[in-house]
């Protein structure tokens, strides 16, 4: 039982450090670009036009983890199908969701070095996870 205090501990001090990392990147690469800084967990819609796209991307992808949740209950076989897996889904749905504004930065937005600010920060966020996941979280739950 401590030892599983012990590795919660780890994992969150783990993850706020690679959130402070993803912050700090994001800040450095829109100060150095000039472009506007996002608001944590804001919804800044360029226009009526990115609200519906946005809005349709996160119904397809709550779609399909419903999908994948409801497969992933009712199937007898053990392993399923990595494209059923919720993280990858869900590493989808960031990556789509990170395309459509950078897109709409780049069609729409006053700056446009924002759209390249957001392709930088969405790399950046995909070579930290990768690098994460093939590291098995850099050693640090190895025995």
């Amino acid at each position: 039982m401590n030892t599983i205090i012990i590795e919660l501990r780890t994992l969150m001090l783990f993850l706020i450090v690679l959130l402070v990392i993803i912050s700090l990147f994001g800040f450095v690469i829109r100060k150095l670009l000039g472009a506007e800084r996002k608001k944590w967990f804001s919804h800044d819609f360029l226009n009526e036009r990115h609200r519906k796209l946005d809005l349709s991307v996160r119904l397809l992808f709550t779609t399909l983890v419903l999908i994948s949740a409801y497969y992933t209950i009712n199937t007898d076989t053990v392993e399923i199908a990595w494209y059923f897996e919720t993280w990858f889904i869900i590493i989808v749905f960031l990556v789509s969701s990170e395309i459509l504004r950078a897109f709409m930065d780049w069609k729409y937005a006053e700056n446009r070095k924002d759209f390249v600010a957001t392709i930088a920060e969405m790399m950046f966020m995909i070579c930290i996870v990768f690098l994460t996941i093939k590291t098995d979280f850099f050693g640090l739950f190895n025995s």
